[in-house]
């Protein structure tokens, strides 16, 4: 059973509202931040989910999330220079890590999501 409507779909840069999304987070102290990702060209995005099953998919169970609107998500990534969105990423590649005196790299937890949808801030 399909669930997509290929005539309905909006163009890759096109806008289209997300609704409210499930967005990871990094606890602190008394507060949580906003993680931040890369695309695969390397530009910074905001990430958000349309469904919780969907953000532990990809980042895990114990990722801890919050809910936030569309909008509110643009307003706090915008002040750190974010002005995409990404909606429901789906690829992650291991994260690089090790010392770059070693010369040795290992793989680490998911990072840099690509996604079917990004949407640049300024097209509203």
């Amino acid at each position: 059973m399909c669930l997509f409507q290929y005539d309905d779909d909006p163009e890759p840069g096109e806008r289209v509202p997300a609704g409210l999304l499930y967005v990871p987070v990094r606890p602190g102290t008394t507060r949580v931040a906003v993680r931040v990702f890369r695309t695969p060209l390397g530009a910074r995005t905001a990430v958000g989910f349309t469904d919780p099953g969907r953000l532990a998919a990809t980042f895990g169970a114990e990722q801890p999330w919050i809910r936030l609107s569309e909008g509110a998500l643009r307003a706090m990534a915008e002040p750190l220079g974010v002005v995409l969105l990404t909606v429901d990423p789906t690829f992650t590649a291991p994260a690089v890590t090790g010392s770059l005196a070693t010369g040795s790299p290992t793989a680490g937890p998911a990072a840099a999501p690509t996604a079917p949808r990004v949407t640049p801030a300024s097209a509203a």
